[in-house]
């Protein structure tokens, strides 16, 4: 029998989320074939299951919530009905739109061959997919995540969502129980408590969003129980079993050992993520993994293998968006602009889309402090920042860290109204690697929220 022919490519990207659909249109431009591959939706995590539709559903909760605090701004108004299946129906017209857009391009991109299936590697430079064989000198791995089935006792007897499937859901649940007590578990707690359901969030930390200051954990539980979230911490013996009861089906959760149980309709579990890289056939082609399964790259985005590289969540180097499409920008500088980008070279950012919202970037005041350099901080409420006031959005603080010897600043956490947006001014003076007087004595529009960041650099006092 004569060896398979395999159709040859000039690269191919496995995974067609935030990395690889523009890092396919920089190769073709540059008069190179490319192999699009995709199992399963184009668009990825983002435009499917993440940003999109998650915070076009946050937008809706935020409407409703407004229109019952309608009277605190003086607008009278009528009971608020929450229509859960037009929510749905917007937040797939959004999120549909955005996927056949992306579609639409790269069916469209001269060069680019979009392929529907599942790839493995074969070796180090072939990759089947179904009956076909593809071969290419450079390979772009943009596989993704998804979310952890953890080993909680009882949950494999109970039907459970992750954050797909609550995506689907056209009704508001009577109480919706979630494990997890993270961004992606909070972002959903309260969304759905504005839509009408009872919501309890379980934690087994003794506190929430543990990778953030306490002082910050302890105002975002202030924020959700404000709204009616009942929080459970220290569930550090959760369990999950089937419940009967008048209203149907149901689950009850039990939050350590001899504690009631907390009965709900609909169980979320959210307790994290795990990279799409257990199918891959990534030995067939020598390309390394860690402990968690996330694959090993350099500065660069290399693997272990020269001619391999990976983007995106599959990485372990960032789990959003933006470090995504940041790390298409890296490799595309690297090989088609000689220009040594590096993912050394970025700040870490984020943003908690709760409301208010937390902003962040850079290292925290307990990552600074256990770092031994002197430091300074500054502080200043919502509650004293004017367009908050006008607002009536006064809950959460700005928080920025300095160090004491460069005056460059080390870290931000802006938690309140805008705190998503003017973190990056901050974010941006780091960037540049400037002193933060260049904040402190700029002139800003007044009334805003970013106005009162360089007030609040000029008053810093040393962090103890």
């Amino acid at each position: 029998m004569s060896p398979e022919t395999a159709q040859k490519f000039d690269a191919i990207i496995i995974g067609a989320g935030q990395a690889g659909p523009p890092l396919a249109a920089r190769l073709t431009e540059a008069g190179q074939t490319v192999a699009v591959i995709e199992r399963k939706l184009v668009g990825g995590t983002c435009v499917n299951y993440g940003c999109i539709p998650t915070k076009t559903l946050v937008a809706s909760a935020h409407a409703a919530h407004l229109a019952r605090r309608g009277a605190d701004f003086g607008i009278r108004t009528g009971p608020v009905e929450v229509d859960m299946a037009a929510v749905k129906a917007r937040k797939d017209r959004i999120s549909g739109g955005d996927r056949e857009g992306l579609e639409s391009w790269l069916e469209n991109m001269k060069g680019a061959t979009l392929i529907r299936g599942h790839a493995r590697f074969e070796s180090p430079h072939t990759v089947r997919v179904d009956d076909r064989l593809l071969e290419a000198d450079r390979i772009f791995l943009n596989v993704g995540g998804r979310a952890v089935a953890p080993g909680i006792p009882g949950l494999g007897d109970v039907d459970y969502l992750t954050n797909v499937g609550i995506l689907d859901l056209d009704v508001v649940p009577g109480h919706l129980v979630i494990v997890g007590g993270s961004y992606i578990a909070l972002e959903f707690a309260q969304m759905y408590r504005r839509f009408g359901a009872e919501v309890t969030v379980v934690e087994k930390g003794p506190r929430l969003t543990a990778r953030e200051d306490e002082d910050v954990s302890a105002a975002i539980k202030d924020i959700l129980e404000n709204e009616g979230i009942t929080v459970v911490l220290g569930a550090d013996a959760i369990s999950v079993a089937r419940h009967d009861g008048d209203s149907g089906a149901g689950v009850a959760v039990t939050p350590r050992d001899g504690a009631p149980p907390v009965v709900g309709s609909h169980l979320l579990v959210a307790v994290g993520r795990i990279p799409n890289t257990d199918d891959l056939g990534l030995e067939a082609a020598g390309v390394e993994t860690d402990k968690r399964g996330y694959v090993v790259v350099d500065d660069q985005l290399r693997t272990t293998v020269d001619h391999i590289w990976a983007m995106g969540d599959c990485n372990g180097r960032g789990a959003f968006t933006h470090t995504s499409y940041n790390d298409f920008e890296i490799v595309a500088a690297n090989l088609l602009d000689d220009d040594p980008r590096r993912v050394s070279d970025r700040v870490t950012t984020y943003a908690l889309y709760i409301d208010p919202p937390l902003g962040r970037a850079g290292m925290t005041a307990d990552e600074v402090r256990r770092s031994g350099r002197k430091a300074l901080v500054g502080k200043r409420p919502m509650t004293r920042v004017g367009r908050a006031v006008e607002k009536g959005e006064t809950q959460g603080f700005m928080k920025v860290v300095v160090d004491a010897e460069t005056e460059q600043i080390l870290g931000a956490s802006i938690l309140g109204v805008g705190g998503d947006e003017v973190v990056h001014l901050i974010l941006d003076v780091m960037t540049a690697k400037l002193p933060y007087t260049a904040i402190s004595r700029t002139m800003h529009i007044h009334p805003t929220v970013a106005e009162l960041v360089p007030t609040l650099l000029q008053d810093l006092r040393p962090l103890t």
